[in-house]
């Protein structure tokens, strides 16, 4: 009798909670969809440049140029045994 009072109320609860999956999961999706479209149209740039028009936003530094007099002489290595 236990068991199948315990069948009866695993099958109940998993009957509500699909139920209220059903309900909510839309809801949920649409929320999360329409604040990702959000987001992406306003990361978009909202200025309108004309056609053939290039702008660098950025530009990477440069590496310093060393003097070859300062950076000192090169030697051979041999390792003796």
């Amino acid at each position: 009798m236990g068991f199948l009072k315990f069948l009866l109320i695993a099958i109940l609860v998993l009957w509500l909670i699909k139920i209220i999956l059903r309900l909510v999961f839309p809801l949920v999706l649409k929320k999360v969809f329409s604040k990702m479209q959000q987001q992406a149209n306003g990361a978009a740039p909202q200025q309108k440049k004309p056609e053939g028009s290039i702008s660098i936003d950025y530009m990477p530094p440069q590496p310093k140029q060393g003097n070859a007099d300062k950076l000192g002489d090169f030697v051979d290595y041999e390792e003796l045994k």
